[in-house]
């Protein structure tokens, strides 16, 4: 019998694995649904919905780049877990819509992957958690340090920054971060 065992315990353990990255991607997969179900019941009640029971965050917009055909539901804070899962909210900046500078965050190799082709003049659609639609126009890109952005939060402006880490086709991460400026053009 203890011949048996190590082969044994072997498979054991390579199912165990196997079974925790399929659950990783199960995850991945299935995470926008419930992110889509749970933006469409917060704009429908008014009132915050997680998407699942124990997530530390909520749907508060969707951005649109129709160009693109990109969309992707934003989420409140941006904290690794709710960036997990899609872009951030970044506490302390305005909301679409507001006066100031809204600015969400993703990464680069998953939700705002579809960043590097945003060209000058494209239209980004932000849909807010109450159901209120902005367009903004994307005025200019930037590549700056993470911790000199030169983002004016109390401008008078209206204005969107979209921010994901670059290069966009690195490996690790580093310091620089790709930025998409964008200016209100009209409430819906």
């Amino acid at each position: 019998m203890p011949r048996f065992t190590i082969p044994l315990l072997l498979a054991l353990a390579g199912l165990i694995l196997f079974g925790q990255g399929a659950y990783i991607h199960a995850k991945a997969a299935f995470a926008p649904v419930l992110l889509e179900r749970a933006f469409k019941q917060t704009i429908a009640t008014g009132r915050e919905t997680k998407p699942w029971t124990w997530a530390d965050t909520w749907p508060v917009a969707r951005i649109e780049v129709k160009r693109l055909n990109a969309s992707a539901i934003v989420l409140a804070g941006s904290s690794g877990q709710a960036l997990a899962f899609g872009p951030g909210h970044v506490e302390l900046t305005a909301e679409a819509g507001e006066r100031g500078v809204a600015v969400s965050s993703a990464h680069r190799d998953t939700h705002f992957r579809f960043l590097k082709d945003v060209a000058v003049g494209d239209e980004i659609e932000i849909t807010r958690s109450d159901g209120k639609r902005f367009r903004y126009r994307t005025d200019a890109m930037s590549i700056v340090r993470f911790d000199a952005s030169g983002i004016d939060p109390l401008t008078d402006r209206y204005e969107l920054v979209l921010s994901t880490c670059w290069p966009f086709d690195a490996l690790t991460g580093g310091p620089e971060r790709y930025l998409v400026h964008a200016t209100m053009i009209e409430p819906e």
